[in-house]
């Protein structure tokens, strides 16, 4: 029973164990990559839309509830700002071509979150006056607002962080509205605080079992199975973040396509576990030689391409001359895997789009390929080709004393 239970736990939360980094996912956004930035954007957008859809064509339906129960002039009033509020609503559900950015994921739930509190608010005078029976009833459930928007915030895929900056202006509206209501003590002011506490803790914990198993779903289809590297799909994405934001701020970007040389004679003459093999040690190799900001993609068979952002001629050659000092690794007869390179700069080769800067670092891989492989073509091909050429024989040289 017990170990039912743990894999019910495991299908809807994911893994039990959470790494640091995973908490901090999970409590913070700054450290989310562009890519799951992306999806998170476009999901909160797309579900603040869906959900002021349905409120939209809920709010007003209400009318017919304060018609029945509050005296004229007060259910007018509560019905004028209903349509108000209705639009409001139909406003932000309304369809736009605007690009998903977490900038306007934040700005539409921060809209939609402000509808109900500012009804409230509004609306409290007017219910303060003396009421009895089901009038009374009515308007009691105005004040659970505040409760349903702290509630709503369990929808959203949202960290912790971010669910307690939404609740903290719907405390301080409840608080505003409570004041305005003489029969309000201390006692219930505390309970109030405390209710929302608790509501907003479940979000929390909604909204953070959301994040988890978005993360996890993104990033196991945005890495490749093989060699643990972006996928082409995904990494054409990044690609074009890193573009735009380096277009945008007019800093450099560096794209370096690399392709191992001689591949298909590993999977011709030892077989395809021996090449999937020297494919992983390919990406662990780059992997070591690269930064925390630089992104690693397989683009295709034995191809991979790297993002290097703000990244200009010194940091590429550090970066490359760094790949060449740990290696690629050992093919199976024992000589060491080298590749051809070719590198593009979005400012030095003027690319007003990324395809044009990753078709210039395509073409110059095969300028390498065509004059000997093993090296490298881009900013300095004469000095890169000398080095790269020197570090491999160095390399076959210490092989060889092994042996």
């Amino acid at each position: 029973m017990d170990e039912k239970l743990a894999r019910h736990f495991k299908r809807m939360f994911g893994p039990l164990r959470l790494s640091w980094e995973q908490v901090l996912e999970l409590t913070l956004p700054a450290g989310h990559a562009p890519h799951v930035r992306r999806h998170r954007a476009e999901l909160i957008v797309s579900r603040v839309q869906l959900v002021c859809a349905l409120f939209a064509v809920l709010t007003p339906l209400w009318i017919v509830v304060d018609y029945a129960v509050f005296p004229w002039p007060l259910w007018g009033i509560l019905a004028a700002m209903r349509v108000g509020a209705a639009l409001s609503f139909a406003a932000l559900a309304w369809p736009n071509d605007a690009q998903r950015s977490m900038r306007l994921a934040y700005l539409m739930l921060a809209l939609m979150l402000a509808i109900p509190p500012a009804f409230y608010l509004i609306s409290r005078p007017f219910l303060a006056v003396e009421m009895t029976g089901l009038a009374r009833l009515v308007a009691n459930a105005y004040s659970l607002l505040p409760y349903v928007v702290v509630a709503g915030l369990s929808v959203f895929p949202l960290t912790a962080v971010e669910v307690v900056i939404c609740a903290i202006p719907v405390v301080a509206v409840s608080m505003v509205g409570a004041l305005q209501d003489s029969h309000t003590t201390l006692e219930s002011a505390v309970n109030t605080v405390w209710l929302i506490g608790l509501v907003a803790g479940a979000s929390i914990f909604s909204g953070m079992s959301q994040l988890n198993y978005m993360i996890a779903l993104i990033n196991q289809a945005a890495h490749d199975r093989l060699t643990g590297a972006f996928t082409r799909r995904s990494g054409e994405e990044t690609i074009d973040l890193n573009f735009r934001i380096a277009s945008r701020t007019d800093t450099e970007m560096t794209i370096a396509f690399v392709d191992v040389d001689d591949f298909k004679s590993i999977n011709d003459g030892f077989g395809h576990d021996e090449g999937d093999r020297c494919l992983r040690e390919v990406a662990e190799s780059l992997r070591r030689g690269l930064r925390r900001s630089d992104v690693l993609i397989r683009w295709g068979g034995e191809e991979f391409v790297i993002v290097l952002p703000a990244t200009g001629e010194t940091g590429i050659y550090a970066v490359l001359a760094r790949i060449a000092d740990l290696g690629l690794g050992i093919r199976p007869d024992g000589r060491p895997i080298t590749a051809s390179i070719g590198i593009s700069e979005r400012r030095a080769d003027r690319a007003d789009d990324w395809n044009r800067l990753v078709d210039l670092a395509d073409h110059r891989m095969y300028m390498a390929k065509r004059n000997g492989k093993n090296c490298c073509y881009g900013f300095d091909d004469e000095r890169w080709a000398r080095e790269a050429a020197a570090a491999t024989l160095e390399s076959e040289c210490e092989e060889t004393s092994k042996t």
